[in-house]
């Protein structure tokens, strides 16, 4: 199969540290590291465990960290807390009490970062993904895209890189080529429902019986961070600006007809230049310097980004 193509100014971008995945002064770190996307991930899987995989790892989380940890919204401070935990290289595998507590957007935050720096383009992916279960319901995740030059993009899990992980959610795929009808990009979630005849209540955070977190409205706001993500501003998924609707709260027409426009430019296929202009040019799109973030733990407050 010939190699195939991606333009030099968008290789340049993706390649290139965002103000969220930036190490800074932490950037000697990566120095020795392994070049492979595959071993970047399971280096990123063995120094974070997330919030909900405490008894998965026989590990009771510190209520602290369990709160506090995943609302650090960039790399460098992300690796302040795990050296300062455990100040070995990180290419050392920390036991659980030394991890950084996260998300899913954290591990993927960090392999993007790891990815960037040995300058392979990557991005994150906000979207659904069906292997958290059995019962068909598309689950709120974070992904890493990153370009392989014989294939193209491919998705990567680097959460799903630990054999424990594996064996916990019976994955019976390569976490670094995540198929892309296991795990929708938001867009193309937003289409099945619109276009597919989806059902909106089979997408969000959990099913209906659980409670609001799901549905159309949870969809179009997952567009939204992934149209961020996509012109690499990587927030927290709890961050809201611009168009978010409140939980449960049923779309208007407007916002609906806004999001048509913008799922078709983010799906599989990303249509860069439309994205970088869409991005740019709408300001219900745009992320603002002061974003409004719901935290699960800590509560609403606002926020001024870098």
């Amino acid at each position: 199969m010939p190699p195939v193509h991606l333009a030099p100014d968008v290789a340049a971008f993706y390649a290139a540290q965002s103000t969220f995945t930036d190490p800074g002064e932490l950037a000697p770190l990566y120095v020795g590291l392994p070049p492979e996307p595959a071993q970047l991930a399971r280096l990123a899987r063995d120094l974070m465990i997330h919030r909900l995989e405490g008894e998965t790892f026989g590990y009771a989380i510190p209520q602290e960290r369990l709160h506090n940890d995943a609302e650090t919204r960039y790399l460098d401070d992300i690796l302040r807390i795990v050296v300062e935990r455990n100040d070995a290289p990180l290419s050392h595998r920390r036991e659980p009490g030394d991890r950084f507590v996260g998300v899913c957007r954290d591990f993927s935050l960090l392999h993007c970062s790891l990815l960037r720096h040995m300058g392979v383009p990557a991005r994150l992916r906000s979207g659904f993904a069906t292997y958290f279960g059995s019962n068909g319901f598309h689950c709120d995740h974070v992904v890493t895209e990153y370009w392989d030059p014989a294939r193209g993009w491919l998705l990567a899990d680097a959460q799903l890189t630990d054999p424990l992980i594996v064996d916990t959610w019976n994955i019976d795929f390569d976490p670094m080529d995540v198929p892309r009808d296991r795990f929708l990009v938001a867009g193309k979630a937003w289409l099945a429902i619109r276009e597919g005849g989806a059902d909106p209540r089979s997408f969000g955070l959990h099913p209906p019986e659980e409670g609001p977190l799901n549905g159309e409205w949870f969809v179009a706001g997952n567009v939204r961070l992934d149209l961020a993500d996509i012109n690499k501003v990587e927030t927290l998924l709890w961050d809201i600006w611009g168009t978010e609707t409140e939980a449960g709260q049923e779309l208007v027409d407007p916002v609906r007809g806004l999001y048509d426009e913008v799922a078709p430019v983010v799906g599989d296929e990303v249509r860069f230049v439309a994205a970088r202009e869409l991005f740019a040019g709408h300001e219900g799109l745009r992320t603002p310097r002061t974003v409004l973030s719901l935290a699960p733990y800590n509560g609403p407050r606002e926020v001024t980004l870098r």
